[in-house]
Order: C-alpha cells, then structure tokens, then sequence
C-alpha cells in the first residue's frame, strides 16, 4: 500500500522542487543585473548611466517577483519559512517622574549634609540634580525587559524578524509558517 506514502510525500517534493526553481531563477536574475550593471558603466554621460541602471533595477525587480510568483503557483507555501537566526536583546525601561522626584530627594539631603552655608546650598542643589538623574537612570535599568527576535528567511527569498517579549522557543533551522503579524511552527 504506497499511496499513502506517495501522497504524503508528493507535496514535499513539489515545493523542494519549487524552491529549487526559485532559487535558480534568482541565481539567473542575479546574474543577468549584473551583467546589465557593466554595460550600464560603459555609457558616456552620469544620466544616461543613472537611468540605464534605473532600468537594469527594475528589470532585476520585475525577474524576481516573476519567480516568486511561479514558486507561490507552483504549490508551495509563499508564507512558508526557515528561522535563521534568534537573539536576545535588552529593551530599556521607561523611567517616570517618580524615579527622578526620589532621585532629586535623596540626592539634595545627601547634598545638605555637606560643608555650610554657601557650600552646603550648591552641594544640595549639586545633590538634587545628580540624584534625580540617577533615579532616572537606575528606574530605566529595573524597568528594562528581554526581547527574543527571530529572523525568517521565507521561501520567497524575503527576510522578516519578529519579536517577541517571551522565550519562544524557536532555533535556527526551525521550519516556520506566517500569519497574523507573527509566526508559528509547521
């Protein structure tokens, strides 16, 4: 009993074949913009050379979407992908009034504690103004939060990253599919 087999199988051979055909059309746009570039140089004046690689540009542009075009017809999943990377980054926190009122508070009586008179008024405001920022500054760092972002190289030959404010377990290699502003596994 191979049917099964061979229908379970089928569309994977269909888009590896897809993606394949993608990729060599790519490779022959690629190629062909290249080409068009050197003889864009060897044009006599900086307009014609500008509107010469203009074109050669958008015929680049125009062989591109073509194959993906073929590729999203031909079976494949055009919101199919692989993770091609994952990172974690620091977000900085929002300080707020509260971090910069307690800030200046503690750094004006820390001020007032030195030296007299004249000296003791500049050392509190000098205090006032020194602590605040530091309150600003250490809210931001408790307020800080990690970000997961996941880069996706789509069947298309297109690249997005998503983040995320959660680990989500996603690797490198792993096989991904879009849809609503994020992704999942398939």
């Amino acid at each position: 009993m191979k049917t099964p087999l061979i229908v379970a199988v089928l569309p994977f051979l269909v888009a590896t074949h897809a993606f394949a055909a993608n990729d060599a059309a790519r490779k022959e746009a690629a190629a062909r913009y290249a080409e068009d570039k050197k003889l864009c140089a060897e044009e006599s004046t900086s307009s014609v050379r500008m509107q010469c690689l203009r074109d050669a540009k958008a015929e680049y542009n125009k062989a591109l979407k073509s194959a993906a075009t073929k590729t999203s017809s031909s079976g494949a999943c055009p919101d199919c992908g692989k993770v091609v990377a994952v990172r974690v980054e620091e977000k900085a926190g929002e300080g707020s009034a509260l971090g910069v009122i307690a800030g200046g508070v503690a750094g004006a009586v820390l001020g007032n504690q030195v030296g007299q008179g004249t000296g003791r008024d500049i050392a509190t405001i000098a205090g006032a103004a020194g602590g605040a920022y530091a309150g600003h500054k250490i809210e931001e760092k408790v307020k800080s939060s990690k970000v997961w972002k996941v880069s996706v190289r789509f069947d298309s030959g297109d690249e997005k990253t998503y983040s995320f404010e959660k680990d989500p377990g996603f690797a490198a290699g792993d096989l991904v599919k879009a849809g609503s502003g994020s992704i999942v596994r398939r």
